[in-house]
Formats: structure tokens, C-alpha cells, sequence
């Protein structure tokens, strides 16, 4: 078996009707795009908290599909998930590939985009290729609204140039993913702007954003909710980019030791 290039990792919460063109999707997308970036893939479906059959019908799958795991969040609320930063946290850590590609279970995210970001973070040599679904947003008006006030609140208290910051849909190093802090609540929407700070480089693409036509919304919340949380969450982003430091380092031999010095970085 080839090593694995890319791990698709999908948070889902009772996403029953979605889950098995999801696999199929992925599939059929990240095979393609782990070839580009040389080797083989896997996705990780991490079920977070589901009341609904979406476990199952992925173990079901997964008997006929080695590249699928599943991956359960424990310790949920009752009849809820830990939310998204939870969930990716597990599964980028659970993921195996060199690469890392994210993505929402409710199929609004398309994963025949990740082959043409894959050939992007080949051909720019980036460390993160995000995907940008401003000129394809298939929601509400007041959602896009929202997603405008947002960009221009992280763009004057973070510097943030991403356009799109929010969509789930991107492919990374591994070494980003298991840096993030998300076992913090909400940082999954600063995931390109923590990778800045960080000193990778992040380039952004055009990807399809599709209405949803099966389930509910089930991480999503109303602009009220979101933009007083949204708002602290900049100033927090901003803090931890300010007490940042570099943790590069590497292990010096002593009198008499053979060998060659080894570089290191701690990442988790």
C-alpha cells in the first residue's frame, strides 16, 4: 500500500443522510489528489456526539473501504457534539498522511475541489492552499452579511488577508494541524490566520460552495450569537500571535559524540 499522502478529516453531527455520498465523494476526490501530491489518501470521519444512525452507516462503509476510519469524539453533552475545534483537534491528531485536507460533512463543500488544491500547493509550493467561497456563497443573505462584518472585523484587529477564513475547505501540512490550538472553542475559524502567524505560507483558491439539501445545520449559530464570541475570539487570535515564540530547536552532541546534529519542532 502506498504511504498516505493526504487525511481528509470531516467533523460529523447527525449527518445520516449525508454521510454515504460523502464517502463516496471523498473518495473518489482525495485519491486523485493524494496521487498529486505523491502517495496514497484516508478519511477520517469523526462523529461528534450523533444521536442519529451516522456512525453506523460509516462503520457499515468502512468494512469495504480501508482508507475510511471513524474516529468518536467521547464526553459529548447529551444530544450534542463538542463542536468543530474539538472534533478537527481529534481528528487531525488521529490523521496519518503528510497532508492534511478538511472539509464540513453536510456537502456544501465540494471534494472534487481538493485535487485542483493539491495541485496548487504543488505548484506554489505553499503550506496551506484555503478555499475561498466568496464569489459561490449559496447561503442566506444575512449569513453573507455576516461573513462580510466578520472579515472586515479580523482584517482591522488581526491583519487578516484571507477572504474567507470561515469555509472548512483546505488542504495543509500536518505540521500546521497539530499546531493549532483547537481544544479552544471557535479557533476553527482562524485556522488560516493562526497558520500566518505561525510563518507558513497560505495561498487561497476559488472552490464550489453547494446549498445543502439534506439535514440541518447543526454547528452553525445566528450573527447575534456569533459576533460578540467572534469579536473576543480576534482579540484572543491576536493575544496568543503576540505571545507566540518560536519552538524550533535541535540536539547538540556532547564531547565525544558521533553523529549529526538533528533538528526538531515541537508540534503538539
Amino acid at each position: 500500500m502506498d504511504s498516505i499522502a493526504l487525511s481528509v478529516v470531516a467533523p460529523a453531527h447527525n449527518e445520516a443522510e449525508n454521510v454515504h455520498d460523502l464517502v463516496e465523494q471523498v473518495g473518489a476526490a482525495a485519491e486523485r489528489a493524494g496521487a498529486v501530491l505523491g502517495g496514497g489518501f484516508e478519511f477520517v470521519l469523526v462523529d461528534d456526539g450523533s444521536t442519529d444512525e451516522t456512525r453506523a452507516i460509516a462503520l457499515e462503509m468502512a468494512k469495504e473501504r480501508p482508507w475510511l476510519r471513524v474516529v468518536a469524539m467521547r464526553d459529548t453533552p447529551p444530544g450534542k457534539g463538542n463542536g468543530q475545534s474539538a472534533a478537527f483537534h481529534a481528528g487531525f491528531r488521529a490523521a496519518r498522511g503528510a497532508f492534511i485536507g478538511s472539509l464540513d460533512a453536510d456537502l456544501q463543500n465540494d471534494p472534487a475541489d481538493y485535487v485542483a488544491m493539491a495541485e496548487l500547493i504543488v505548484s506554489e509550493q505553499a503550506d496551506m492552499v484555503q478555499g475561498d467561497r466568496s464569489k459561490n456563497r449559496r447561503d442566506t443573505a444575512v449569513r453573507r452579511w455576516g461573513s462580510i462584518v466578520g472579515r472586515t472585523f479580523r482584517g482591522m484587529i488581526l491583519g487578516d488577508s484571507i477572504r474567507d477564513t470561515g469555509c472548512s475547505l483546505r488542504i495543509m501540512r500536518k505540521e500546521i494541524g497539530v499546531r493549532l490550538p483547537l481544544e479552544f472553542k471557535g479557533v476553527h475559524r482562524f485556522i488560516p490566520a493562526l497558520a500566518n502567524q505561525m510563518g507558513f505560507k497560505v495561498v487561497e483558491m476559488d472552490v464550489t460552495h453547494r446549498p445543502r439539501v439534506a439535514g440541518e445545520t447543526k454547528y452553525g449559530m445566528g450573527i447575534t450569537q456569533r459576533a460578540i464570541p467572534g469579536l473576543i475570539d480576534c482579540f484572543a487570535v491576536r493575544w496568543m500571535g503576540k505571545r507566540r515564540r518560536a519552538v524550533v530547536n535541535e540536539e547538540t552532541l556532547g564531547a565525544g559524540g558521533a553523529g549529526v546534529e538533528r533538528s526538531h519542532e515541537e508540534v503538539a
